[in-house]
């Protein structure tokens, strides 16, 4: 298994479990279940034994490594050189069992969904661009921007609006930009997670070699998952196109004067996304969008940037849900988190953490006190 080396090296001393002033513990599968097995550490020990023919791979096993958010809080706390590698190892023990044939069924489901018809959803490709049903929104023929959208932003219904949503924006700001539609085809980004990495190869592969045809030179995506693997993991395949997040091109936008803002009145907490925050290093650029509404009062969340909770949709739960629900699943505790700040409206950045975070309001019957929106979707109440 790669990283091997590695595993040995953890003393599980549990810095990994928690916030950096240590006051709440931020891994969302030790938070819910409160088994050491289920913590960075505990997770870094039990890989340890599998390789060392100890403990035999079970249905428990897999749990315990599949429903991992990948989020990074462990990364950012862990206080050994190995750190950087954490989230490396977890995957690189996933692709062993997947390469094994030995993965939960909604893995392999997900899996299964993505190489035979592309998507996760079971839908046809060639809907992937009704989303802009009704706007004028054009197919990429060289403009300076491609606006990837990806799989959820495609085929998801509240996804669908957030898309529209920064689409209509990016309409009215005068960007050159343009789409792939029913040409687009998956970032792969939670195939990589879970492990399938061959997959993963051929779907960046196809994809590297569509945006050179094109001539795509910038890219600026929806979804901070399709960012991270454009960034990151493509890169390593050779990909050399400039990559930005939507939130990056409108505080851009913002800050030229090309989106016109009037007074919006809310209290406003936003909720940083893993794979935009700690996975990129991306925290000001919706701060600022939302700092830069006239009547948008910003309140913080005690676990913010580096120290936020995840959603629970990281790691590909968003599709497999093998971390699951319950009071103590993260996206129930983060909206209550949230609802202690006297907010209004959760902000998001990410239509995965829009889809877990609506789901978890409605669990805690929270709908009449607040609303998820994306800063997007803000920024369009705020229009002049």
């Amino acid at each position: 298994m790669k990283y091997e080396e590695l595993v040995h090296r953890c003393f599980r001393c549990g810095y990994c479990k928690f916030t950096e002033d240590y006051h709440d513990f931020n891994c969302p599968t030790y938070r819910k279940f409160r088994f050491e097995t289920y913590s960075p550490g505990g997770r870094m020990w039990l890989i340890r034994a599998w390789l060392n023919n100890e403990i035999k791979t079970s249905e428990r096993f897999q749990q315990i490594l599949f429903s991992c958010a990948t989020c990074a809080n462990c990364v950012e706390h862990c206080v050994f050189t190995f750190k950087d590698d954490l989230v490396n190892i977890f995957v690189a023990a996933r692709e062993k069992l997947v390469s094994e044939g030995i993965i939960p069924p909604a893995v392999r489901d997900y899996l299964k969904n993505i190489y035979i018809g592309g998507n996760p959803y079971k839908e046809p490709e060639a809907e992937r661009g009704k989303w802009t049903e009704g706007t004028s929104i054009k197919a990429f023929e060289g403009q300076e921007y491609l606006f990837y959208i990806g799989c959820v932003g495609s085929y998801d219904e509240r996804a669908k609006k957030i898309a529209r949503s920064v689409g209509n924006l990016f309409l009215k700001s005068g960007l050159s930009f343009g789409i792939l539609g029913e040409k687009e085809h998956c970032d792969g980004n939670e195939v990589k997670v879970l492990g399938e990495a061959g997959l993963f190869q051929y779907l960046a592969e196809r994809n590297i070699t569509q945006f050179k045809e094109i001539g795509a030179k910038k890219i600026v995506t929806l979804d901070p998952h399709a960012l991270n693997a454009f960034k990151k993991h493509y890169r390593e395949l050779g990909a050399t196109f400039e990559v930005f997040h939507s939130t990056q091109i409108l505080a851009h936008l913002i800050r030229s004067g090309k989106i016109p803002l009037s007074s919006y009145e809310a209290r406003v907490t936003f909720h940083d996304p893993c794979y935009l925050g700690r996975h990129n290093g991306i925290y000001d650029a919706p701060r600022e969008i939302l700092q830069s509404i006239p009547g948008v009062e910003l309140l913080k969340m005690r676990q913010n940037k580096a120290d936020a909770l995840c959603c629970g949709g990281g790691g590909g739960n968003f599709f497999t849900d093998i971390l699951g629900g319950g009071k103590d699943s993260p996206g129930r505790i983060r909206v209550r988190q949230a609802l202690d700040t006297g907010a209004q409206i959760i902000a998001v950045s990410c239509p995965q953490c829009a889809k877990m975070l609506d789901d978890a309001l409605k669990a805690e019957n929270l709908t009449e006190r607040l609303e998820v929106l994306d800063v997007s979707e803000i920024l369009n109440r705020a229009l002049a």
